[in-house]
């Protein structure tokens, strides 16, 4: 019953966390990979132990306008993220990647990504991302059409498209905040980047998060059930404090399992996975902390209240 009995605090503490990530998505800004905004990809493989970052760094300082990313991969790989190169600028990288010829090396592979397909990509990917939202919307409407329960007790009532409706809140406030923690990290302490990965991993914590929150619900609506056909007359807020309860250490368990998995594989995995990897990982605690801190409290408000006032 503790989150129940202070949900008022959950929902101040969901407001500020919306509030923080909003403003680091548009102040900090999330940085682009080249796949969305266009230009060169190159990967080469040290014949023997590969370089120093830091080395690597000095010797193709000032050799191009504009960012260059380096991401090591493997014990002697190296990935290079940069603008569109004319061919002498990428014979001239090359030739700095091996310092002159003292480091042996081969280009395992060259893409190019021009502006216009970088774009599609990005639009594609926002398409995505919208349309698995509608989905799970549809779906949560569908599932839960005969959900309505009225009169629990003087002035209570829930509503079939309450569920639809929280459903909608708390799937933005998991992707904003994830969104929000990225930007931040990605513009203070590391370097990170929206990629083709990036929204694949928005569309895994959707996924995730639903689920979670259908399991929650679910419980909720069967105590609802019950309670309407034994005629027990309880109070919502009672009802839906069983509900959590019944549900917490499902949520936890699986939270905590997911969240191994996801950490061995920023630990073990490869630099390509790290970013996905972290992405994950704050979108599991994220999407385990809007199912149950505040989906549920705002079901409990929805059906007590009513949606306009506090």
């Amino acid at each position: 019953m503790f989150v129940v009995n202070h949900k008022k605090i959950f929902f101040a503490i969901s407001a500020t966390l919306v509030a923080l990530s909003l403003f680091s998505i548009l102040f900090l800004r999330l940085s682009a990979s080249i796949e969305f905004t266009g230009g060169s990809l190159l990967q080469v493989e040290y014949k023997t132990e590969r370089p120093a970052i830091d080395d690597i760094e000095k010797t193709t300082t000032g050799l191009l306008v504009g960012k260059m990313l380096l991401q090591p991969t493997g014990d002697r790989g190296l990935i290079i993220r940069t603008r569109e190169l004319a061919a002498a600028e990428k014979n001239e990288l090359l030739q700095r990647l091996s310092f002159n010829g003292d480091a042996d090396l081969s280009l395992e592979r060259y893409t190019l990504i021009g502006p216009s397909i970088g774009r599609e990509l990005r639009t594609k990917a926002w398409i995505a991302v919208l349309v698995v939202l509608f989905a799970i919307i549809l779906f949560i409407t569908f599932a839960f059409r005969k959900a309505g329960m009225d009169n629990l007790s003087k002035g209570v009532s829930i509503r079939s498209w309450h569920y639809g409706l929280i459903t909608i809140v708390t799937l933005a406030f998991d992707l904003v905040v994830p969104m929000g923690t990225f930007s931040f990290l990605g513009s203070q302490f590391l370097d990170l980047h929206i990629d083709v990965l990036f929204v694949t991993a928005l569309l895994v914590i959707l996924g995730y998060s639903v689920h979670d929150t259908i399991v929650v619900f679910d419980r909720i609506r069967e105590n609802l059930r019950i309670n309407k056909e034994e005629k027990s007359n309880k109070d919502l807020d009672r009802i839906v404090g069983e509900g959590l309860e019944q549900t917490y250490a499902r949520s936890i368990n699986t939270s905590l399992t997911t969240l191994l998995v996801v950490l061995a594989l920023y630990i073990l995995g490869g630099e390509v996975t790290k970013n996905f990897a972290l992405m994950l990982g704050v979108g599991i605690i994220v999407g385990t902390y809007s199912s149950i801190f505040l989906a549920t409290p705002l079901l409990l408000w929805f059906g007590t209240r009513g949606m306009w006032k506090m």
